[in-house]
């Protein structure tokens, strides 16, 4: 069975988002280790993002003309 790239791609979201929210959750503060690798998921989440408004754009625009007038 394969996966619908958007689903896939928001899976791989709530990951990162789960990871940002443990971290977060930590006592103590955060290393700079944490801070770094805390951006480059937020990064990595945003481009993810524009990836899923991408292919839902894509998807929308390919409806037939009739489908969007209703």
């Amino acid at each position: 069975m394969m996966t619908d790239p958007a689903t896939a791609l928001k899976r791989e979201v709530f990951h990162l988002i789960d990871q940002q929210i443990e971290i977060l959750r930590r006592e103590g503060g955060l290393s700079d280790l944490d801070l770094d690798e805390y951006r480059s998921r937020s990064g990595e989440i945003t481009r993810l993002y524009g990836d899923l408004d991408r292919i839902v754009r894509s998807r929308i625009s390919s409806l037939p003309q009739l489908a969007r007038a209703s």
